[in-house]
């Protein structure tokens, strides 16, 4: 997702959404354990969209 979109999100909505990016990380991450995941680099953008969103909460925090 890109930062773009993510800054024109709500407080609310981007928490929603890093949970969701953490659910897919957990599953990701068991997925590669079982070796069962076939597109690795899927977990390096789950981490970077993780990032991106905390990233873009702080500053919205950072800006109250």
């Amino acid at each position: 997702m890109k930062a773009k979109d993510l800054r024109a999100m709500d407080e609310a909505a981007l928490n929603k959404e890093l949970q969701d990016l953490l659910k897919a990380q957990f599953t990701l991450r068991l997925q590669k354990s079982h070796q069962q995941l076939e597109n690795t680099s899927m977990i390096r953008k789950t981490r970077r969209d993780i990032a991106r969103v905390r990233t873009i909460l702080a500053q919205k925090a950072a800006t109250k």
